[in-house]
């Protein structure tokens, strides 16, 4: 019994939040409106808006400093559309992009009467997505921060000179037998028990449309109760001036609640005494139940009954009111989201036949029920498929109020991935190189994405001069720019060129792609039947494999995928994973480059066959040939003629006078070393340093041998500096790249087998 008693007192404890939910005198309202505007002064696409906003975080814009960005940001959706759901949906840069600029626009009141849908080819994840977006409303509209208001109504017998308690026992007895009179559904009957509940002298009548209480408030006085209502400040500022806030001088309160302050007026003869019967409540939003919320499926059959009442609360009202014809409690469906959501799962079936009932509604904004006119203020979303717009076609007049939000499949690279690794775990990174995982994902994505492009065209027009990095459509790099990345390999021109206004032109075409191609199930299928044949404890799966998988093994996906796809994503890896070898194989000494470059940019001042001692480093250098041509080497490679290096060496020195000495040193009082032409000769060393690592080792057996046998007891056989440049590369390659040792091993013998150095070198 214990137990039993202490698991009560638990429950009744957690229970006791239902508290907050009781109703409110209006005045008490005032006070919190006052205090908290902002959360009080809500449409629901501004509920909307701050839920989405409070569920998404927004990451740091790569480009901050970019006079062109167009602030195309990194969303992070997790907690909106993964973090505790059934199915989570995964929300890639271009869409969340999408649905921010929606709400956003939602929130700064721009919309307009439309009916939203969510369009995508099958197995893009639309009812996903809207479930987990219906989902995450219900409960963030159910809390204290989304928690928003409705208007109750209590109406006092005593004040409005009612009857005496004899009197109302004998009309709850009448009442009584009314009902075994009439068949009233289950919801009458709760009504009625609400009702009852509420004590003999009140009357509570909850507004079928879910108000806002300052909605009861007439219209042409709103203004100046609002002023007199708010202090001077800048909310008051913006109530009055933003558009966010027009919705509150133009709305007017439903049918049931203006026909109720008309017939309390004229009984009380006081607007104030009117708004003593006011009451608020918090709106309750409730899917299954469908209050706010209404979710409609093709195969739900219209209700037989459109038009509902509660005839023991028309009775009460009726007999308070002493007057039959003042106040009709008749609503609709529509009330019940009115200040909701109305949702359609894909229009076919009945949903086609709500979707054009909604347009009067979606037009004019009301609903006829029997003779009177109901206001219905929701936000109306639906799913489509691209092949049933031929159902809605026909009415063209009706187009005109749809908007479509497309949700194609996924077009950014590490969403991709992000899938692969929630659905089949985070440990797939550990069977794979660095890069190829990502590779897999750019092969699934190129056969979403439309091989021509004319914005990319526009931008690039000679795609060939980036064979190195990039197929000729351009494909690869446009994957860059959806994730929001610009490659550091685009010339300096083209990133110039890479305007606000053509970004945005690259960013829109994805409106056109996604529609086709390996959908999101299909992406999932191929990647499992390549994971589990390839995936071994003892070798990891590298790109000649994931080739040969889509050449070979499985060549009708190939043929899915752009043709000469797959050989520059070949070319564009082995680029890679060579500049990464080069990058971790070299070791230099920056003290000694920079006293090389301060030697020169003095030496140049100089004709050959002198000895001078250098102004900045203070060594003294015998200046000669030999001398320029052990630099220059270095700055230009050793394949350049002693004439272009003498042209090169003539126009430092003309920079060096014309800009270095009398602008940046003598003018600007800058040291050698901080000016452009000292940084730009420095960086060239560094390339031309990588560029050569690997030289000393290419024809060096040896070299490849004890890559090998690293890790082994045969590595201590290897010469010392062998033995020290094997592990100084396999190290940076690990902490650099994030390769492991054995993955480090095999992508230093992959660069050396496939000569990739002498395939990619400089002429």
């Amino acid at each position: 019994m214990d137990t039993i008693a202490r698991a009560l007192q638990h429950i009744d404890l957690k229970m006791k939040d239902w508290n907050h939910r009781a109703p409110i005198p209006f005045e008490e309202f005032l006070n919190i409106l006052v205090s908290r505007p902002n959360a009080v002064i809500r449409n629901i696409f501004q509920l909307f808006h701050d839920m989405v906003m409070s569920h998404i975080s927004i990451g740091s814009d790569e480009y901050p400093d970019d006079p062109e960005s167009i602030h195309y940001m990194p969303y992070d959706c997790r907690k909106l559309f993964v973090e505790n759901t059934d199915n989570p949906f995964f929300a890639d840069r271009l869409f969340a992009n999408r649905l921010v600029n929606l709400v956003e626009a939602w929130q700064r009141g721009t919309q307009q009467n439309k009916i939203y849908v969510f369009e995508g080819p099958p197995g893009s994840g639309k009812s996903t997505l809207l479930n987990n977006l219906l989902m995450k409303f219900e409960n963030y509209a159910n809390t204290s921060e989304g928690m928003c208001y409705e208007a109750v109504w209590r109406l006092d017998r005593q004040a409005l000179g009612g009857y005496t308690r004899r009197e109302t026992a004998v009309f709850l007895d009448k009442l009584s037998k009314l009902l075994d009179e009439y068949e009233f559904n289950q919801e009458e009957l709760l009504e009625a028990e609400h009702v009852l509940h509420a004590g003999d002298d009140l009357v509570e009548i909850p507004c079928p449309s879910h108000d806002n209480p300052l909605m009861i408030i007439p219209k042409h006085y709103r203004r100046q109760f609002l002023d007199d209502l708010f202090k001077n400040d800048e909310m008051k500022w913006r109530l009055f001036t933003e558009k966010e806030y027009e919705w509150i001088f133009r709305n007017t309160s439903c049918t049931i609640c203006s026909s109720l302050y008309q017939a309390l007026l004229d009984r009380l003869k006081s607007p104030a005494e009117v708004l003593k019967m006011l009451y608020a409540r918090p709106y309750h939003f409730n899917r299954r139940l469908g209050e706010g919320i209404s979710v409609f499926n093709p195969g739900d059959k219209p209700m037989r009954q459109n038009v509902f009442s509660n005839e023991m609360l028309q009775t009460r009202i009726n007999s308070i009111l002493r007057d039959s014809n003042q106040v009709k409690y008749l609503f609709s469906l529509y009330a019940k989201t009115n200040n909701g959501i109305y949702a359609m799962m894909d229009i076919k079936g009945h949903n086609t036949d709500r979707l054009i009932e909604l347009h009067n509604i979606v037009s004019e904004g009301v609903h006829k029920v029997d003779d009177l006119e109901e206001n219905v203020d929701s936000l109306f979303l639906a799913l489509m498929n691209p092949e049933d717009k031929k159902n809605i076609e026909s009415f063209q007049s009706f187009l005109d109020r749809i908007q479509y939000i497309k949700v194609p499949y996924i077009l950014d690279l590490n969403t991709e991935v992000e899938i692969y690794r929630n659905v089949f775990g985070k440990h797939i990174d550990h069977s794979f190189l660095p890069r190829v995982l990502h590779n897999f994902a750019r092969i699934i994505i190129s056969s979403r994405m439309n091989e021509q492009s004319l914005a990319m065209a526009e931008w690039i027009p000679e795609p060939h001069r980036y064979s190195t990095f990039c197929d000729f459509n351009l494909q690869l790099l446009k994957m860059e720019i959806y994730t929001g990345y610009i490659p550091a390999w685009l010339s300096e021109d083209d990133r110039k060129n890479l305007t606000a206004k053509r970004r945005r032109q690259i960013i829109a075409e994805s409106e056109m792609e996604g529609d086709r191609g390996f959908s999101g199930r299909d992406a999932i299928k191929i990647f499992n039947d390549f994971y589990s044949t390839y995936a071994r404890k003892d070798k990891l799966i590298t790109m000649t494999i994931l080739n040969n998988f889509f050449t070979k093994v499985q060549p009708e996906l190939g043929r899915q995928i752009p043709p000469g796809f797959l050989e520059s994503l070949m070319r564009l890896y082995n680029y890679t994973i060579l500049q990464e070898v080069k990058e971790s194989l070299y070791y230099y000494n920056e003290e000694q480059i920079s006293r090389d470059i301060q030697n020169y940019l003095f030496a140049i001042n100089f004709e050959p066959g002198v000895d001078e001692t250098c102004t900045w480093t203070g060594e003294k250098l015998h200046i000669s040939e030999a001398f320029f041509e052990g630099i220059e080497n270095r700055l230009l490679g050793g394949s350049v003629d002693s004439e272009k290096r003498r042209q090169f060496r003539l126009a430092t020195q003309k920079e060096y006078t014309a800009r270095t000495l009398t602008q940046e040193i003598r003018s600007e009082g800058k040291p050698i070393t901080g000016t452009r032409l000292y940084q730009t000769l420095f960086e060239r060393y560094l390339f031309n340093l990588k560029e050569k690592a690997l030289d000393p080792f290419l024809d060096n057996a040896n070299f490849r041998r004890a890559i090998k046998d690293f890790g082994r007891d045969e590595f201590k056989t290897y010469d010392k500096r062998i033995r020290s440049d094997v592990t100084f590369l396999i190290n940076n390659l690990g902490s650099k790249y994030r390769y492991t040792k054995n993955g480090a091993k095999e992508v230093c013998i992959y660069v050396i087998d496939n000569d990739l150095a002498r395939t990619f070198g400089r002429p």
